[in-house]
């Protein structure tokens, strides 16, 4: 009797302690050679809350480049997720194109060591490689499930699909400060090691049936002994609203009707000409400082294109975004009917110090930003758009060398193509030489180069 009252006392102990969490919930049997351990930890929606804010706190336009893996574009959502898993211990799962279902519960790489930190963990690098080679955009609409469009759900790590190309939701902007609340990080083919691009979401032609549109990752499940996805009607923020047809307003465009629904704040357009022009010049400032370290380091040890050097210290992503905004700047001076003048006049007395000797202003960037250089090889001058003259020169020069590469590749084997690029190639050239004669870059001396920052500016028009 005594021995059963022990048992007893016991069974509860151990039930006690089981509910207040002291002992682990074990329901898998799980390997030591499998690709990460999650024990009972689960997705909800609290975890959600923490991936988003990892996703805002870690992701930045050179976070592949800092841990040496090559990307394309749905790599980054792929990546992201499964990388944000190993190190919260959470399932993580996608589908092959053969239609698998692999995880990290899979034992294919258990011949490798692990590591605490995941970066160092070489099994797990093995498996993100391994799923990034397997999955595509193709894929992706079997691993995600569309989102309702509010503030809780559309957050960061959501992903958007459209067209054969995918992202990653970076944050979500409310203070009116860029032209969509929704900023994105997204690569682009080949796959390679490579900065991520932060753009403004842009949404078109999203269908239900492709798998397209605003997506977050399906929960993997297990079930009956083995790891499976539930129905996507069963996931915490799945909802089809984005596909009705009363989702937008009359004559509103998807994205605006994104932008309503999770900063629906009124402002003036005046308000946020203005935020946008001090976002820009935050971007411009931030930017002074990557100009003149890679300037420094390129000069010494040289930063050929395609190099680890090159994709550090070169600033595409970073001056596309700035391009992007200074057209959304104009766009809604333009469309609004705003004082350019006025505005001009206030971007004038925003100075921005390039070197030690020499400042120019906000105003000459927005007038010559489609001449800023992202090549960390060009002066400084060159990368501030200050040298235009020579840099339509070197556009005209490598639109030239682009012409003879089409030539000699498709010339004989695809002649309709080459044709195409050629007609495309010749606009271009024409474009440049339409912008060498307005700028009166025809008589530099040899050797010089003509500083058009000081010209008196064009005025703001439409883009």
């Amino acid at each position: 009797m005594q021995t059963t009252n022990r048992r007893l006392v016991l069974f509860f102990i151990l039930l006690l302690a089981l509910v207040a969490g002291a002992i682990p919930v074990t329901t898998i049997g799980e390997s030591a050679g499998q690709v990460w351990q999650v024990g009972a930890k689960r997705w909800s929606v609290a975890e959600e809350n923490h991936f988003a804010q990892w996703v805002e706190a870690s992701i930045n336009e050179d976070f592949f480049i800092r841990h040496n893996i090559a990307i394309d574009c749905a790599d980054v959502p792929y990546a992201v997720r499964w990388i944000y898993a190993r190190i919260a211990h959470l399932p993580a799962a996608v589908t092959t194109e053969d239609g698998l279902l692999f995880g990290n519960w899979s034992t294919a790489f258990s011949y490798l060591p692990t590591a605490k930190e995941w970066y160092r963990d070489r099994r797990f690098r093995q498996s993100l490689l391994h799923i990034l080679e397997l999955t595509s955009t193709k894929t992706l609409p079997q691993d995600t499930y569309p989102i309702r469009i509010s503030a809780g759900s559309l957050t960061a790590g959501a992903i958007f699909l459209h067209d054969g190309h995918a992202g990653i939701i970076g944050r979500i902007v409310t203070d009116g400060s860029t032209y969509s609340p929704v900023q994105t990080w997204e690569a682009t083919l080949p796959r390679k090691i490579t900065q991520l691009r932060q753009r403004n979401y842009f949404g078109t032609d999203i269908e239900h049936e492709q798998g397209t549109g605003l997506l977050r990752f399906r929960w993997p499940q297990f079930n009956s002994g083995r790891w499976l996805y539930f129905a996507v009607e069963q996931e915490p923020f799945f909802s089809l609203e984005q596909y009705s047809s009363d989702f937008c307003k009359i004559g509103e465009s998807f994205d605006d009707a994104i932008a309503r629904r999770i900063d629906p704040k009124p402002r003036s357009p005046a308000k946020r000409v203005h935020l946008i022009i001090d976002s820009i010049y935050r971007y411009l400032l931030d930017r002074v400082k990557l100009v003149q370290t890679g300037f420094a380091y390129c000069r010494k040890n040289g930063c050929p294109e395609g190099s680890s050097s090159w994709e550090i210290y070169s600033t595409p992503s970073r001056d596309e975004k700035i391009g992007l905004e200074i057209y959304y700047l104009k766009k809604l001076i333009v469309d609004n009917g705003l004082d350019a003048k006025t505005l001009e006049r206030e971007m004038a007395q925003r100075t921005i110090p390039i070197t030690m000797e020499r400042t120019i202003t906000l105003l000459d960037v927005i007038h010559d930003s489609a001449w800023l250089s992202h090549d960390p090889n060009d002066s400084i001058e060159a990368r501030w758009g200050v040298t235009k003259c020579e840099m339509i020169l070197k556009e005209i020069r490598n639109a030239l060398v682009d012409l003879d590469f089409a030539e000699q590749r498709y010339r004989s084997t695809d002649p309709a193509y080459a044709d195409r690029l050629r007609e495309k190639t010749m606009y271009k050239i024409e474009r440049l030489h339409d912008e060498e004669q307005r700028s009166s870059c025809f008589d530099l001396p040899p050797g010089r180069s003509k500083n058009l920052s000081r010209q008196p500016p064009l005025p703001i028009s439409a883009p």
